[in-house]
Parts: C-alpha cells; sequence; structure tokens
C-alpha cells in the first residue's frame, strides 16, 4: 500500500492535473507497478465541468504509449472545456520484432477495398493478436470504471466515450464492438487509428467520428473501410479526411496554415451537436 501511495504521490507531481490512478482488474498484481494496465483520471474545475468524459487511448504502434502528446497534453485541453480525461494504460506487445520482417504493402487512400472488415492491422500473428485482445478488455474495463464512479467524478455515465489515437484507436474500436452493456462507450472518436482486427458492427453501435490525413499510407484507406463498415450498418458516422499537414497526429496551435490542425475543435463542435457536452 505505500508503494501504491507514493506511485501516485509521484505521478501528482509530474503531472499537476492528475488527481489519481486506478488499477485496472486485467492486470496480474503480481506484475511491476509501471507493466500494469491503469487508468489516470484528469478532471476539470468542478465550475467548468459539463458531465462529458472521455477515455483517451494513447498510440504507440501496441509496443509503447506516447503519454506526454496523447494523453497529458490532451487531457489540459479536454478540462479547459469542461470535459473530463481519462487515460488509458493497456497491454502491450513485448516481443521483439521478427527478425527478417518485411514492411507491409503500402495502400493508398483510394483502396479501402484492400482492407475487408475495415482489418488494417500490417502483421497478424497469435502473439500480437492476444495482446489486442488484452488490450481491448483494458479499454473495457476503464469505461465500466468510469461509470461506477460517474456520480463521484461529476459525470454523466451516458456521456462517456473513447478518443484513441493510432493504434490506441485500434483498442478503442476492438473494445466498441464486444462491449457490455456496461462497458459501451456513448460515442466512439479515433484519429488516425484504423481497426487491428475484424470490424462486426454492435447492433448499438455508438456514433462514430474519424479523422485522419489522406496522404497517409493504410492509416487512410483503413479508416475510409471503418466508415463504410459503421454505414453499411445503418449506424452514425462522421468522417474528415484533411489533405494537408505533416508530422503526428497530435493536438496542434491553430496556426491557420493547415486544416489538419482544427481537428480538435471539430471534434469538440461533434460532441456539442450530439449533446455530450
Amino acid at each position: 500500500m505505500k508503494r501504491l501511495v507514493l506511485f501516485c504521490m509521484l505521478l501528482v507531481s509530474v503531472s499537476v492535473s492528475a488527481q489519481t490512478l486506478y488499477y485496472l482488474p486485467t492486470g496480474d498484481p503480481s506484475a511491476d507497478e509501471k507493466d500494469r494496465p491503469a487508468i489516470e483520471v484528469y478532471l476539470p474545475k468542478p465550475e467548468k465541468a459539463n458531465g462529458c468524459a472521455v477515455v483517451l487511448c494513447p498510440g504507440g504502434a501496441m509496443r509503447w504509449l506516447s503519454w506526454e502528446s496523447d494523453v497529458v497534453r490532451m487531457a489540459s485541453f479536454l478540462n479547459e472545456h469542461g470535459i473530463a480525461a481519462i487515460g488509458l494504460r493497456y497491454h502491450l506487445n513485448k516481443a521483439p520484432m521478427p527478425q527478417g520482417m518485411k514492411m507491409p504493402p503500402m495502400v493508398d487512400v483510394t483502396h479501402p477495398d484492400q482492407f475487408p472488415q475495415a482489418d488494417a492491422n500490417p502483421m497478424h500473428n497469435a502473439y500480437g493478436d492476444s495482446i489486442i485482445r488484452l488490450a481491448t478488455l483494458d479499454a473495457q474495463a476503464a469505461i465500466r470504471m468510469v461509470r461506477e464512479h460517474a456520480a463521484e467524478w461529476n459525470i454523466s455515465a451516458d456521456k462517456i466515450g473513447f478518443l484513441g489515437f493510432s493504434a490506441g484507436g485500434g483498442v478503442a474500436i476492438a473494445a466498441t464492438m464486444s462491449a457490455t452493456k456496461m462497458e459501451r462507450p456513448n460515442f466512439l472518436c479515433t484519429n488516425f487509428g484504423p481497426s487491428l482486427m475484424p470490424v462486426t458492427v454492435p447492433a448499438d453501435a455508438p456514433p462514430l467520428l474519424i479523422m485522419t490525413r489522406a496522404d497517409h499510407p493504410n492509416v487512410a484507406a483503413g479508416l475510409v473501410a471503418l466508415f463504410m463498415e459503421w454505414k453499411k450498418a445503418g449506424a452514425n458516422a462522421e468522417m474528415h479526411i484533411y489533405g494537408d499537414g505533416t508530422g503526428p497526429y497530435e493536438l496542434m496551435p491553430e496556426t491557420g496554415e493547415t486544416t489538419t490542425e482544427s481537428w480538435s475543435r471539430q471534434m469538440l463542435q461533434w460532441l456539442k451537436s450530439k449533446r455530450f457536452m
């Protein structure tokens, strides 16, 4: 218990916005603390809170977590707009990269048909797929935990959703597909993150927001395929394919030089239009 308290104090000292850390029941309690799946809770000031909560699934190719950009900075942005942010630390692939591994074929945005059932995972293998399944359970446990603490954290139980970046988008999509009612997000947003598994759209699919750049091989085509799967199932979906910009897909200052940099503001508008904030 002393080690847990000290660990939480260290987290708070590094990021003053992170009020609480919770380990998820999907992890091994005997594992090293840094390797156990967990959530970090970032709450807005009470006078700003609007009841909406976003579970942030950071990117990192399923091998690391882009925590500073995809969680810490994004949480600060969301809190400023009255939204609670929940950073998810999910299971990662610890296996070494296979010897002689070849890069997957580069598919551009005009060929979404190259990804049947919107599965844009370039290198399926048994171990890698097992890690995606574990990360899926982590994400579902995160939604469940937020709902269980909704009243305590000043969150509306029907305004909880995902925002996934890159591989984190794949985790969020997989978690949504197989969720129980308690685990089901009310909305699903993915930035630069296509599905990593074959997509079967659930009957009660939440509204989906997709954002990507047209020039990103595989990702853009995979997300177009995801959009089509959602629409074919009669579910609500919106997609923004930006035609300019460079660098990683993260929170960006709006300079007016590119359209990509406006994605975060457009996401807020989408949440407002759907009555989530």
